[in-house]
């Protein structure tokens, strides 16, 4: 039976896609920072009589000694992995003149460094299995810069750039690197990104870029959408690396690949003088 890793389990897309896998027949083993927080997603589990076949570990991705000991958990236990999705993470917010140094390194230790440490002390287990997969939970704002955003689409941006080069890296021994860029969904991720609208004052480009994250926020798609296609690549034989997933995701791609950057620009400050 193969076994997959699960970060970020108690978020909106880290229950779904556990849930998936369970159904998929695989073994999972779901992290969260609060094992007190299982709850929710052993119930669901238990709705479908799959619970025997999750188990919960309390990790959280900044902290490494926690990662070590659950990477020998999961040795001791299983003797290999064959999945691991790197869905922990957080959107942080604000433009750069109203955000401290904290909250950017904050950002980056949770999405950048997060992803790098649960890679490299659960990689020795991904190379015992016939094929293994890595997962990476990107973002269109791993593609796009949108204004307001920063921490969160640069921290995006590196994992990005950081899964180019692992992809390549593991090839050679038939593991699998690949991305999951979704558009806007309904999940917990964005209510910490949007509450930066305590702090825009009377600018008028702060408020239209509040005012169009919240937008997107509420025409937001069902999150199932990314879980079942987290659950097709883990069934492909040879999964392709990027996958853009929801309402304007492949657009937005297209876009930043063929549209001159000076008539993107020009039309994102057109509608944020409004």
């Amino acid at each position: 039976m193969k076994v997959a890793f699960v970060t970020g389990a108690n978020g909106g897309f880290g229950k779904l896609i556990i849930i998936e896998l369970l159904k998929a027949g695989y073994r999972v083993i779901g992290a969260m920072r609060n094992q007190a927080n299982q709850k929710e997603i052993m119930d669901m589990a238990r709705e479908i009589n799959v619970n025997q076949r999750l188990e919960i570990v309390e990790m959280d991705v900044t902290d490494e000694e926690r990662i070590k000991e659950v990477s020998k958990w999961i040795s001791d236990h299983f003797g290999q992995l064959d999945v691991l999705i790197n869905n922990a993470g957080y959107s942080q917010g604000g433009f750069t003149s109203d955000l401290t140094m904290e909250e950017w390194e904050n950002q980056y230790d949770t999405n950048v460094m997060g992803v790098i440490r649960t890679t490299f002390h659960l990689l020795p287990l991904l190379r015992k299995s016939t094929q293994g997969k890595i997962i990476n939970m990107s973002s269109v704002s791993g593609y796009f810069g949108f204004p307001g955003m920063g921490p969160y689409c640069s921290s995006k941006f590196a994992l990005e750039g950081y899964s180019e080069s692992l992809r390549m890296e593991l090839l050679p021994m038939r593991i699998y690197v690949s991305l999951v860029e979704p558009a806007s969904f309904k999940t917990g991720i964005w209510e910490k990104g949007l509450e930066v609208g305590e702090r825009i004052g009377n600018d008028t480009i702060k408020k239209n870029a509040y005012a169009f994250a919240k937008q997107s926020y509420q025409n937001a798609g069902d999150p199932i959408e990314v879980a079942k296609l987290v659950r097709r690549i883990c069934e492909a034989n040879r999964p392709k690396f990027r996958y853009q997933v929801g309402k304007g995701a492949k657009s937005l791609w297209l876009m930043k690949k063929f549209i001159p950057w000076t008539w993107i620009e020009k039309t994102v400050m057109r509608k944020l003088n409004r």
